[in-house]
C-alpha cells in the first residue's frame, strides 16, 4: 500500500531547530513541508497550508505562549506534536487536555523527528475514532430515549402493547423513509405541543 505524502506545517521561532525538524522530516520522506517562524496570525496560515500533520517546536515556552498553543490545539482537529526544551506537570496535562498527540519535553534529535511524527499520527486517528464512537454511542442513547417516549405516549393514547407502539413507528419510518428516531422525535413534539405535561 502506497501512502501519501503528508503535508507537514512546522511552527518554530528558531531558525537552526526548525532546520533540524525540517531535515528529519525530509529524511523520513515528508518533500511537503513548510516551516513557519512567526506564530503571529498563525490560524490564518494553518487554514491557508491545510497541513496533514503540525510540529510545534517551542525553545523556551512561557505560560502565555504555551496556553496560545494549546487553544490553538483544540481548534485545528489535527495531529500536533509538540517539542519543548522545559516543562511541568501542569503543562503536560494542559497539552494532554488539549488533545496536542505527542508532547516531547527535551527530545528534539533529526533521528526522532519521524518516530515521533508517526506517534503523533496513530493518537491523533485513536482518539479521534474514541471520539466518534462516543458520540455515535451518545447519539444512539439519545435516539432509544426519544423511540420509548413515543412508545409510551402511543400505548398511553391507544391503548396499545409496547411491541404493538414500536411496530407502528417502524410502519411509519418505513411508509416516509425516515428514521424510526426520527418519527419519534416528530410524535414527542407534537404530543408536547398537545399536551404540555407531555413533554
Amino acid at each position: 500500500m502506497i501512502r501519501k505524502s503528508l503535508t507537514v506545517l512546522v511552527i518554530d521561532e528558531n531558525h537552526i531547530r526548525a532546520s533540524i525538524i525540517e531535515a528529519g522530516l525530509r529524511e523520513a520522506g515528508h518533500e511537503q513541508v513548510t516551516v513557519v517562524h512567526d506564530v503571529a496570525g498563525i490560524a490564518r496560515r494553518i487554514a491557508e497550508i491545510e497541513p496533514d500533520v503540525i510540529v510545534i517546536d517551542l525553545e523556551n515556552p512561557n505560560r502565555d505562549m504555551l496556553e496560545n498553543m494549546f487553544q490553538l490545539s483544540r481548534v485545528v482537529k489535527r495531529p500536533i506534536a509538540m517539542f519543548v526544551d522545559r516543562s511541568d506537570q501542569a503543562s503536560i496535562e494542559a497539552a494532554v487536555e488539549a488533545g496536542v498527540s505527542a508532547y516531547v519535553v527535551d527530545g528534539l534529535r533529526q533521528e526522532r523527528v519521524k518516530p515521533i511524527l508517526d506517534m503523533a499520527i496513530s493518537r491523533f486517528n485513536a482518539f479521534s475514532r474514541m471520539a466518534r464512537e462516543l458520540e455515535e454511542a451518545r447519539s444512539e442513547l439519545e435516539d432509544r430515549k426519544v423511540i420509548d417516549r413515543a412508545k409510551g405516549i402511543l400505548m398511553r393514547s391507544r391503548g396499545l402493547s409496547e411491541d404493538a407502539a414500536y411496530a407502528l413507528l417502524r410502519k411509519t419510518a418505513m411508509n416516509q423513509n425516515r428514521k424510526i428516531s426520527e418519527i419519534a422525535q416528530s410524535l414527542v413534539t407534537a404530543a408536547g405541543l398537545l399536551d404540555p405535561g407531555e413533554s
